[in-house]
């Protein structure tokens, strides 16, 4: 196991040219971050109130949908994340404390 990997024990599916679990929960997924990408886009574009207040709505509902997806795939080792050295952290904080001391 690579140990700049973050993840949980994978669970298999059947492989093959039938669609799994897995298949489904990463087309969903996918689906889900283009809902939320598009209606952030509508957020900014609506002009009215009671429009906004609708579209808000439905934005909470499919982000937080997108995170439960993405936290069910992360639990059954079908999503891994990778560790970031610290010292790239530090780095990239250091450089945006500068970049933000310039702007004043």
């Amino acid at each position: 196991m690579n140990n700049n990997k973050i993840n949980n024990t994978k669970v298999d599916v059947p492989n093959g040219i039938k669609l799994n679990d897995k298949d489904y929960m990463n087309s969903l997924l996918s689906c889900l971050k283009e809902m939320v990408k598009n209606y952030s886009i509508a957020l900014t574009e609506a002009s009215n109130e009671t429009l906004y207040s609708k579209y808000k709505e439905m934005f909470d509902t499919y982000i937080n949908l997108q995170r439960e997806v993405f936290e069910t795939m992360f639990r059954y080792g079908w999503y891994s994340l990778e560790k970031l050295d610290s010292n790239k952290i530090n780095e990239k904080y250091q450089m945006l404390s500068e970049e933000k001391i310039s702007l004043g």
